[in-house]
C-alpha cells in the first residue's frame, strides 16, 4: 500500500481556500452588479453627458443594432460593479496569499494594493471629468461642415471604456516602479538615469492610446511624468528600510 504524500493534505487545504475566496470574490462581484442593474440606464446617461454637453443642441446618441438599448447600460452596469468591487476582489487575492509572506512582505503589500486601487480610481475620475470633456470638445470642432455627430451607443461606451482602462492603468505607474525596485529589478538611481527615455516613452504611450489630438495627449503624458517622479521618491523611501535592516 502506497504511502500518502505530506504534501497532499497540505495542497488540498490550499485548493479549498482558493475555492472558498474564489466563490466569495464572485459572490460579491454577483452583488454589486444586482444592485447596479436597475439603475443601468441612469449610469449611461451620466456616462453619456461629457459627449452630449459638447453636441450642438438637439443632439443625441444613436442605437444602430436592435438590441444596444438593452446590451449597453448591461455591460456598464457590470464595468462600474467590477470597478465597485475591485477592493473586495484584491482583499480576497491578499488573504489567500497573505499566510505565505514574510512580516515586512505584508507591511508593504497592503500600502501596494491601495494605492494602486486609488491610483486607479483617480485616474479614470481624471478621464471623466478633465479628458473627456477636453476630447469630446476637440471632435466636435473638428468636424466637416454639415456633419451631425450620432454616435452608437455601443460604440461610445467601448470608446469610454478604453479611455478610463488607459488612464487607470497609466496612473499605477508609481506602484510598478516600487514593485521593481523592491524586486531588484532597477535602482532608484537607476530610474532618475532613465528620466529622460521615460518621457520619450510616455509621450510616445500617450500618443498611442489617446485620441488624436495633442491635448489629450498632454493631459495623459504631463500627469505620467509626475507620476513617474513621485514613482522615485517612493522606490528611495520604501528601499530605504530594506538598506537599513541589511546594514544592522
Amino acid at each position: 500500500m502506497a504511502a500518502e504524500h505530506p504534501d497532499e493534505p497540505r495542497l488540498l487545504d490550499h485548493l479549498i481556500e482558493l475555492r472558498a475566496r474564489l466563490l466569495r470574490a464572485v459572490a460579491g462581484l454577483g452583488l454589486a452588479l444586482l444592485a447596479l442593474l436597475p439603475f443601468g440606464n441612469t449610469l449611461y446617461a451620466w456616462l453619456s453627458a461629457p459627449l452630449l454637453a459638447k453636441l450642438p443642441a438637439g443632439g443625441q446618441l444613436i442605437a444602430v443594432e436592435v438590441a444596444s438599448p438593452f446590451f449597453a447600460p448591461l455591460k456598464l452596469a457590470f464595468f462600474t460593479a467590477l470597478v465597485i468591487s475591485m477592493p473586495w476582489l484584491l482583499y480576497q487575492a491578499w488573504a489567500f496569499v497573505a499566510p505565505g509572506l514574510y512580516q515586512r512582505e505584508k507591511r508593504l503589500a497592503l500600502p501596494l494594493l491601495a494605492s494602486a486601487v486609488a491610483l486607479f480610481y483617480a485616474g479614470c475620475a481624471f478621464a471623466f471629468y478633465l479628458v473627456l470633456p477636453a476630447v469630446f470638445g476637440f471632435l466636435a470642432r473638428v468636424a466637416p461642415e454639415g456633419v451631425a455627430i450620432m454616435t452608437d451607443i455601443n460604440a461610445y461606451l467601448d470608446f469610454v471604456l478604453v479611455i478610463f482602462l488607459a488612464f487607470g492603468a497609466s496612473f499605477e505607474l508609481p506602484v510598478a516602479m516600487v514593485i521593481a525596485a523592491l524586486l531588484g529589478w532597477v535602482t532608484p538611481a537607476q530610474l532618475r538615469e532613465a528620466r529622460g527615455y521615460a518621457v520619450v516613452g510616455i509621450f510616445v504611450l500617450a500618443a498611442i492610446i489617446t485620441p488624436p489630438d495633442v491635448i489629450s495627449q498632454l493631459m495623459l503624458a504631463i500627469p505620467m511624468c509626475l507620476l513617474y517622479e513621485v514613482g522615485i521618491l517612493a522606490a528611495v523611501w520604501l528601499g530605504r528600510p530594506a538598506a537599513d535592516g541589511s546594514a544592522s
